[in-house]
Formats: structure tokens, C-alpha cells, sequence
């Protein structure tokens, strides 16, 4: 392989993996959108049948969300800071006295 070759075939997977990570990047905006959306559908709707249909759906999209977060830290393209122990706790207190 000339040298030449070996630029473009490393270029092509460098554009490949670029456009693997705009494509999750998209992705999960748009699931944070719909799970928003779902949520609020579920929250605000009067049929119980229907509810309980918003929030099968809501549960799915959720799970989708995270397949593709997970795909996402595991390639290192979301990146999160580890929780103080404190920080924790002090949410833990807050969402107890609320």
C-alpha cells in the first residue's frame, strides 16, 4: 500500500468515525426531545387506556436513550465526572425533603 493509499484509507475512517458520533450525537438529542414530549403526553393525558400507552411508549424511548448513551461513553464520545459521596448524600436529602 502506497502512502498515498495509506492517507486516504485513514482518512476514511477517521470521517467514518466522525460521522458514527455526529449520528449518536443526533440521535440522542432526538430521544431527549421525544421523551420530553412522551412525558408530557403522559403527564397531561385524561384516558387512563391512553396514559397507560404514552408511558409504555415513554418507558421504550427511555431505553433507547440509554442503549445509545452507553454506546456513546463506552466509545468515549460522553464523557462523565465521577459524584462525590457528598454530593450524593446532599441530593439524597434534598429529594427526600421535597
Amino acid at each position: 500500500m502506497t502512502n498515498t493509499n495509506m492517507n486516504t484509507s485513514m482518512g476514511s475512517t477517521q470521517t467514518s468515525q466522525c460521522d458514527d458520533k455526529q449520528t449518536l450525537q443526533d440521535a440522542l438529542m432526538s430521544q431527549k426531545h421525544m421523551t420530553g414530549s412522551y412525558n408530557t403526553f403522559a403527564g397531561e393525558c385524561a384516558n387512563e387506556q391512553l396514559r397507560t400507552a404514552m408511558l409504555s411508549i415513554l418507558n421504550e424511548e427511555h431505553k433507547i436513550q440509554a442503549d445509545i448513551f452507553c454506546s456513546m461513553q463506552s466509545k468515549g464520545w460522553y464523557q462523565t465526572e465521577q459524584a462525590e459521596q457528598q454530593k450524593i448524600q446532599q441530593a439524597k436529602q434534598k429529594a427526600s425533603a421535597s
